[in-house]
């Protein structure tokens, strides 16, 4: 199966061997906080989860709840919830899980990256 832009792809296992992306994912958690921010917000489809050039390492990633899929968007879908990601980006953070842990006082998005070589000691830029 091949993903073309805009088309949702299950990703319970998805990916990898045949050629196709490895599937970007969500834990249960994640998906949970995306869910209750968009409905909190009154709109969105889901997230939208890429990379920018910047920081000590490199690369960042940038993550933004999304109204609409663009034209060259993947997206895959896990617990109900829509992960966009551009082409480009795709390289860098194929394979990710996104989840969303408490630790303390603080809570954020983590991200499981099986591409990431190393990450600065600030921990806001990553290197593949």
């Amino acid at each position: 199966m091949r993903i073309d832009p805009v088309e949702t792809a299950a990703v319970e296992g998805a990916g990898g061997e045949s050629g196709q992306p490895k599937a970007v994912t969500l834990t249960r958690a994640a998906a949970r906080h995306v869910l209750r921010y968009l409905a909190k917000r009154g709109k969105g489809i889901g997230v939208r989860l890429g990379v920018k050039t910047t920081g000590c390492s490199g690369l960042a990633y940038k993550l933004e709840y999304v109204d609409e899929a663009a034209p060259e968007d993947l997206v895959f879908e896990n617990h109900g919830v829509k992960v966009l990601v551009d082409p480009k980006s795709l390289a860098y953070i194929e394979g990710t899980e996104l989840d969303f842990v408490r630790e303390g006082l603080n809570e954020g998005f983590r991200f499981n990256n099986p591409n990431e070589r190393d990450r600065c000691g600030c921990g806001e830029s990553f290197r593949v």
